[in-house]
């Protein structure tokens, strides 16, 4: 019964896994729309006067941020998204059939589960430091009136969609750290369900070396039985 409460937990954990995962990849995918490709996750860039005559401001893009750090969060958001639907098919099923994890397929869900828990701690960090950098540039490290929220209702004339990219990456962030918590929920379920099958496979090994030592002690008990009953014969 403790078993399959641990198998049920692992099923809801890898449901949550699966909802965080959706929740950051559609803003992630939607603001790569939006902004045509371009990443503006550590994109540097300057306000600057139009011209001499006129005093409006425009944003002036430096340098924009590698494509890898959009579409490595994007997709690591993905494939956590995946994995936790399969893996939750998969538990659900063995708890229909009633079956259980071998010690060798525990240890395959914990390594895998670890290494998930590491590339989407790392997506985050990514997604959360590089958006700091933008905001930071756009705001000119906390210069401007407007923040850096109020600055997606303003036109950037960047030759994009820039309306939304602040909702966008607060949701991503809140998504992406969500699911690395659900993520390290599960790491350590995983754990948990490796020691209980060592434990398991432990005792078993236990039991069958008793029932091997009484067999041996019996065994010879019972040829001298034998014997002095054929003495007595």
């Amino acid at each position: 019964m403790a078993l399959d409460h641990l198998i049920l937990a692992q099923c809801v954990l890898y449901f949550l896994a699966f909802v965080f995962g959706f929740i950051a990849v559609v803003p992630l995918a939607e603001n790569a729309e939006d902004f045509h490709g371009k990443c503006l996750l550590f994109t540097r860039g300057i306000w600057q006067n139009e011209n001499i005559t006129v005093s409006k401001q425009v944003f002036i893009i430096d340098e924009w941020g590698p494509e890898c750090s959009c579409s490595f969060s994007t997709w690591v958001g993905l494939a956590s998204l995946i994995l936790s639907a399969l893996q939750a098919w998969r538990l659900m099923f063995l708890l229909y059939k009633g079956h259980d994890h071998s010690l060798f397929n525990s240890f395959v869900n914990l390594v895998v589960s670890t290494l998930v828990v590491f590339t989407v701690f790392l997506s985050s960090t990514i997604v959360s430091l590089g958006f700091k950098l933008w905001c930071d540039a756009i705001t000119e490290g906390g210069n401007m009136p407007s923040s850096c929220e109020d600055l997606q209702d303003t036109n950037l004339e960047l030759g994009l969609d820039n309306s939304s990219f602040y909702d966008q990456f607060a949701i991503a962030q809140f998504g992406l750290w969500a699911a690395w918590l659900t993520w390290l929920g599960i790491a350590i379920m995983a754990f948990l369900k490796v020691y209980h099958n060592y434990r398991q496979e432990d005792l078993l090994d236990s039991l069958i070396h008793e029932k091997e030592v009484l067999l041996g002690r019996l065994s010879p008990r019972a040829s001298d039985n034998g014997q002095m009953k054929s003495g007595v014969i």
